[in-house]
């Protein structure tokens, strides 16, 4: 699931740079047997299978530092933010453990430093949200991307960015705002301010509600 992943522009390019080192870790390879179980039957009945304790915590320990931080994806998780990407993108290494299955052994959490969910549903794995907060960090890192180019978006000032147009200033009579076209970068300013907060109030109030 990584293969392409490390293949993608801004990652690779990252990786190029040595901005980002990633390392992948296979759990399976610190289970014992011939079969390499990671998973169980989960104790008091169930569906679904239990990812067991020690393979995950040995495949743990085997890259974990003084200077890790630990962080499990898994629904049960607190919800990743864009804050979130801003602490991970300053730790000098962030550990990242894919839950599976019907889910990890309780047990393991209890050696995270964190436990995040990328949204209010459920997911196979957790390689998936484990990509997304490899790409949300990567992105933010000294070097990545223009400098300017991660300051004036979503959720950066707490609320939506302001909408974007490009050529051509008229699309089959759709027409790019005349204010855009004007010139006069204060009016311009005032726009975006006003249109940020008015599609935030659109698609998500809950960010203008305090917590």
């Amino acid at each position: 699931m990584f293969r392409d992943f490390v293949k993608e522009p801004v990652i690779s390019r990252a990786i190029e740079r040595q901005r980002v080192e990633l390392d992948l870790v296979d759990i399976r390879m610190f289970a014992g047997g011939s079969f390499r179980h990671i998973d169980d039957d989960s104790y008091g009945g169930g569906a679904g299978m239990v990812m067991r304790c020690g393979p995950v915590l040995d495949a743990l320990e085997s890259v974990r530092t003084e200077d890790s931080y630990t962080a499990v994806m898994t629904p049960a998780g607190r919800r990743y933010t864009q804050e979130t990407a801003h602490f991970f993108a300053s730790l000098a290494h962030l550990i990242l453990i894919c839950g599976h299955y019907e889910g990890l052994d309780e047990r393991i959490l209890n050696h995270a430093d964190g436990v995040f969910t990328i949204g209010d549903y459920v997911l196979t794995g957790g390689e998936l949200p484990a990509k997304v907060v490899c790409d949300s960090v990567i992105r933010l890192l000294p070097g990545v991307l223009r400098a300017q180019a991660t300051v004036e978006e979503s959720y950066e000032q707490g609320i939506l960015e302001y909408p974007q147009y490009t050529k051509p200033a008229d699309w089959k009579g759709e027409k790019v705002p005349a204010v855009l076209l004007s010139g006069d970068h204060e009016r311009i300013r005032a726009w975006r301010e006003k249109e940020a907060l008015r599609i935030t109030r659109e698609r998500r109030p809950d960010l203008l509600i305090p917590d």
